[in-house]
Formats: structure tokens, sequence, C-alpha cells
């Protein structure tokens, strides 16, 4: 469903979105619904997400849609990026990569490439024949970027990669969907460097405050769709010769959960405005991350539970929310980094 399907009528207006906003958010909203949500159980089958929904994806706008126009992009800003990554959320369908795509790979290039590697990538990133990756996670290295083994050295005009990385979205599809990475002595020509030598965890963590904002977005319209499709259930569900609805307990613990989404909603709208005009802190982005994938982990364990044994079925789409829900609090830094970088801001 769109987000102009979900129920819920105090809803707080969106100001932050304009007619053109709508507009295109209502093309996500198909694009998801009629090409991704009837194949997104057979890709996680398979492993996979298919070529050509990329391909189409990038046929209709929706990949890398704040990437400046003359770099290959459509030309947006962040709110269009956000429309499509909350459409993703409320057709429950997170396999295919992206936000990851278009909103934390594209940037780096954008930012800090080469004009080799912008007319290399960017365009063909856009288009969906070129499928971006970010391989930060070693097996023994998370949140601790400054700990990565994974090595370049120079060897005449040439760089040897050498390490390994795991828990890579998009991995196998970059153009070499979950995936380990071992690179053994791999040479790129040096114009592969991104930006200047030696500044990558400075560039990441210029970076990271976005990637946090988008984590934190995406984990508000779950939270809306998760509300949305336990309502519709407890609706229809009967015990004890009534609706599951009109029991008290079930209806106030929807309401809580509402409230909580609500002030979630305002969290991240506002960080959306201010990252939009370039005043997003690393601090103020950690906050929102940490605050919208608690509240998201909350409901997506309440609403299993109003659920009863069906949302304990591998293949009810409540189930299928929770467990997306639960890594939201440890990629993109885990919360526990999250609360250590907003103690470090006060």
């Amino acid at each position: 469903m769109s987000r102009s399907a979900l129920p819920g009528g105090i809803d707080a207006p969106r100001e932050i979105f304009g007619e053109d906003h709508a507009a295109w958010r209502e093309t996500c909203a198909a694009f998801f619904r009629d090409q991704v949500k009837p194949h997104h159980a057979e890709w996680e089958r398979a492993g996979c997400v298919s070529r050509e929904v990329w391909l189409e994806a990038g046929r209709l706008g929706l990949l890398c849609p704040a990437l400046p126009e003359e770099l290959g992009g459509a030309g947006g800003d962040i709110l269009h990026s956000a429309c499509v990554w909350e459409e993703q959320m409320f057709a429950n369908c997170s396999g295919p990569g992206f936000s990851l795509h278009s909103d934390i790979v594209a940037p780096y290039l954008a930012k800090y490439g080469s004009a080799e590697l912008k007319d290399r990538y960017l365009p063909a990133m856009a288009s969906g024949e070129c499928i971006g990756a970010i391989a930060m996670t070693e097996p023994a290295v998370g949140s601790d970027l400054k700990a990565v083994r994974t090595s370049a050295t120079r060897r005449g005009d040439d760089w040897v990669l050498n390490g390994s990385k795991t828990f890579i979205t998009n991995g196998t599809m970059a153009d070499m969907d979950t995936a380990e990475l071992f690179f053994d002595d791999v040479s790129l020509p040096g114009w592969a460097l991104l930006g200047e030598q030696g500044a990558a965890f400075s560039y990441l963590m210029a970076e990271l405050p976005q990637e946090r904002l988008l984590i934190a977005a995406m984990a508000m319209a779950s939270t809306e769709y998760m509300i949305a499709l336990t309502h519709d259930y407890v609706k229809e569900r009967e015990a004890f010769g009534q609706r599951l609805l009109d029991l008290q307990t079930v209806s106030h613990s929807l309401a809580r959960l509402k409230c909580q989404s609500l002030a979630g909603r305002a969290l991240v709208d506002q960080c959306l405005g201010l990252h939009a005009q370039g005043k997003l802190s690393a601090g103020l982005a950690s906050a929102v991350k940490f605050q919208a994938t608690e509240i998201q982990g909350a409901a997506a364990d309440q609403c299993v539970q109003l659920h009863g044994g069906t949302g304990y079925m591998r293949t009810s789409e409540i189930a299928r929310a929770f467990v997306d829900a639960r890594v939201q609090r440890i990629y993109g830094g885990a919360n526990e980094i999250m609360l250590e970088v907003v103690a470090r801001s006060l």
C-alpha cells in the first residue's frame, strides 16, 4: 500500500513535501506495487533481485533521483529520494537495494570522484545498468571503521587490493544481494582511487549522517505500514465473540504505537528539512536513527504479538516486516554507537 492508502485520520500533515513530491510519490508507489511486490517472494528464495527491475527503476527515474542532471540523475532533491525510500517500505519490499545504491554509494562518487569516475559510473548508475555497493563491514570489524584491515597498496601506476568484506548489500550485483567479498591481490587502475589518498575515513564520516537519516525515514515508514497492517488484521479477527479491535488492550496497544509513530515521524521530517538545507549535524542524525529504529523495533514486536500465531509464520507480511526491522538497529552504525555519538554531542 502507498502512504496515501494508509489509515489514520489523525496523521499530521507533512508540510516539507510539495505537490511535485506528492505526484512523484504516486509514481514510486505504483512501481513498488506493480513491478516489485508480485516478484519479491521469488527474489527472496533466489537470494537475488532481478536485473530487469533495476533497469525499469532507472527508466522511471527512481534511481539516483537527487543526483544532478549533469551527472546523469533526475535533478531532484533529498525529498524525492525520501519518497522512494518510504514507498518501498510501505510496500514491505526491502529486497532491492535502491536506497543504498542511489543515496549512499552515488553521493561518494558525485562528491569525491574524479571527472573520469563520474562519467564512467554515475549515468550508468542512474539508468540501472551499473549497480553500486559500499564495502565497509569486515568479518572482525563493524561499527569501528578505523579498525578496517583491507588495504590498497601502490604497485607502479596501479593499486593492489587485499582483504575481505562481509554483509555487503548489492555485493553480488555490483557489477562483478548481501554478500561476502574477498580480495586477493586484485589489481585496480590508478584512476580507480576515489578522492585523495588517505582521506577515506573523513569521507565516510561526512556521508554517514545522510545514511542514518535514510535508515530513520525507512524505519518510520515501516512502522506506519506495520500499524496499518495490524489494524486491518484485528478489525477482521474475532475472539471471545467480538473483534480483536474491540478489546481495549488491543486498541490501546495500537493507539500507543500510533502516538509513538507520530512523534518519530515529526523528528524525521524535521531532520529531512534540515538536511535539505545542509544543516543536519552528525549528532542529530545519530539521534534520529536511534529513536526511529527503536520505535520501529517496538512496533514490530507488538504487531507480531497482535497477529498471534499468524505473525510468527515466515510467509506472513508482518513476519517479513519484523525481520527487516531488526537489522535497522544494527547497520548504519549500531544503536549503541548512536548513543555514544549523541553523548559526545551534548
